[in-house]
């Protein structure tokens, strides 16, 4: 029997079977030893194929290939990674200019290893109620440079619906993954959009702000017209995952574009003679701030480590 992941509280899955009904199950012992680099190898959007174990129950016997997912390493700073999704036609992610801050950097990971495993992405920034005019003109900025870069963008309040009507069309017979840290709004945009699903939602801490986890697992809702959202809970930090040395530059566009005249190809654009990155960034073709976040994963791989704060 084949079926989708739909839901996952941390030892049971719901998989909805084709044609069928959804089954809870559990996953086979030996998972665990053949995926040691994963924290978790079932994931949402997985396509599996299980086994009856009993009336109420079933065993994940095996996880069909996967055509991408969204990886990020994991927060324990082991040498392992974590899933947020598989098969995932559009990923959303949710940014606040403030109420909570959601830096470049942040941004440019996620949009890195989205671009390393062919995740189309739509920047969604969110809370636009709230801004005074210091933060509408940097989210004014923030718009236009990742306009610039090609990434298509969305201003939005998600608790009076202002914005929403364009990006609800663009769910309809895709997976989308919804993601961003906790506190930017995601559950509630997802009330606004499907209020079937009714999740709860909590408020961020005003003297931090920062949000609070409302989300506690991963789960697929789906859609009236054909496709799912995939809710997964706010992260911290993203660390990027299994990528190395020259080919990070690749992940950037606009870098990747210019790095095709530098002289070396080898090139890691930050001292090199004739490098057409650092020509591109002094004419300011190349924004400073992607530019940092570029070196930001460099230096993470060079040293082996990688920080929480981003």
């Amino acid at each position: 029997m084949q079926g989708l992941v739909i839901k996952n509280t941390g030892s049971w899955y719901s998989v909805q079977t084709d044609g069928g009904p959804v089954v809870e199950c559990k996953i086979r012992g030996n998972f665990r030893l053949k995926s040691i680099k994963n924290t978790n190898p079932v994931v949402i959007g997985d396509r599996v194929r299980i086994e009856m174990n009993g009336e109420d129950a079933a065993l994940i016997t095996a996880i069909e290939p996967r055509r991408n997912c969204m990886i990020r390493k994991a927060s324990n700073l082991s040498r392992q990674s974590h899933i947020l999704a598989a098969n995932i036609d559009l990923a959303m992610l949710v940014v606040t200019v403030n109420y909570p801050k959601t830096t470049t950097v942040f941004i440019d990971r996620f949009l890195a290893t989205a671009e390393a495993y062919c995740i189309p992405v739509h920047l969604v920034f969110n809370k636009i109620d709230r801004y005074q005019a210091k933060d509408i003109e940097s989210l004014e900025a923030l718009m236009q440079l990742y306009l610039t870069v090609g990434y298509p963008c969305s201003s939005i309040c998600a608790l009076t619906g202002e914005g929403l009507d364009a990006l609800q069309g663009l769910l309809a017979n895709r997976i989308t993954l919804l993601s961003g840290h906790s506190g930017v709004g995601k559950s509630t945009l997802i009330n606004r959009m499907l209020p079937e699903a009714n999740l709860r939602t909590n408020v961020i801490s005003e003297y931090h702000k920062k949000g609070m986890h409302t989300t506690t697992c991963s789960e697929m809702i789906p859609l009236g017209e054909g496709g799912y959202l995939i809710d997964t809970p706010g992260i911290k930090g993203f660390g990027t995952f299994e990528m190395e040395g020259v080919e990070i530059a690749h992940y950037f566009p606009e870098i990747f574009r210019h790095s095709a005249d530098c002289r070396f190809h080898n090139c890691t654009h930050r001292h090199e003679p004739g490098c057409a990155v650092l020509k591109a960034l002094e004419t300011h073709r190349i924004s400073e701030s992607r530019y940092k976040s570029y070196l930001n994963i460099l230096e993470d791989k060079g040293s082996g480590k990688y920080r929480e704060a981003y």
